[in-house]
């Protein structure tokens, strides 16, 4: 497929295959190619190219838009989802089976986990035989933040009864060593779930289900990154979340 678009700019400011060529010091067969054949240069040719003609260079070369890779961004994002509707929860609980220091669960609700994988409980209770810590926190049904949290998404009240329902499906893990679910009443900015060196991160954002909004995938690589700054703020969150205890 032709590039019409760089045809019509070199046509218009009297540029040849070979004027081109000479300034960005590449052969002119190749300049050829990128009009004619649609082939698209590397980035540093290409906006030396687009910079001698004055163009934008992604309006030249569009293919050049598309993201970096996920390393070039960060040494600790393995991927980056735009909604979480798109993440298979295998991906949660293949996470979880691997774990064997610590589980650590910060969310409203997320009963996406139990209603797509009934032997969730069962999984947690063997990581915990097996020594790893799990920490599960949900929302408080009764907290200003969480009921404002179903204001923003438009779910109105569902959000609380969601909150209630996940905890539901927990209670029968209340009392299992190496397990301790609390309840939480913060502004929730994430949902994290994490692994010991991976997590997952859900984006809250403002009027969208969580199922709607992003989720980075990272992985721990040294001191002071992404991956710490998540952890500690999972940390604070669970200093304040109260325990829930046996029902009588």
């Amino acid at each position: 497929m032709q590039n019409e678009r760089l045809r019509a700019v070199m046509a218009a400011g009297g540029w040849t295959y070979a004027a081109i060529a000479k300034a960005v010091e590449v052969d002119p067969k190749s300049v050829e190619r990128w009009v004619n054949l649609g082939r698209t240069p590397r980035r540093a040719t290409a906006l030396q190219a687009a910079e001698a003609l004055g163009e934008d260079v992604h309006a030249l070369w569009p293919a050049l838009r598309q993201a970096r890779p996920a390393r070039a961004i960060s040494p600790e994002l393995v991927a980056l989802h735009e909604q979480r509707a798109d993440v298979p929860v295998s991906t949660f609980v293949d996470m979880m089976t691997q774990a064997r220091e610590r589980i650590d669960v910060l969310v409203y609700a997320a009963v996406f986990l139990h209603e797509a994988y009934p032997r969730l409980n069962n999984l947690l209770r063997e990581r915990a035989a097996e020594g790893c810590t799990v920490r599960i926190a949900v929302g408080d049904a009764e907290s200003p933040n969480v009921q404002a949290r179903g204001q923003e998404e438009r779910f109105g009240h569902g959000i609380e009864s969601r909150c209630r329902l996940a905890l539901m499906h927990y209670r029968p893990l209340i009392g299992v060593s190496g397990i301790e679910i609390r309840t939480h009443g913060t502004t929730l900015y994430n949902s994290l779930y994490r692994a010991d060196d991976q997590m997952l991160i859900n984006a809250h954002v403002w009027g969208v289900n969580a199922y709607g909004a992003p989720v980075w995938h990272l992985r721990r690589n040294g001191e002071g990154g992404m991956f710490d700054t998540y952890g500690q703020s999972f940390d604070a969150v669970w200093a304040t979340a109260e325990p829930v205890q046996q029902e009588e």
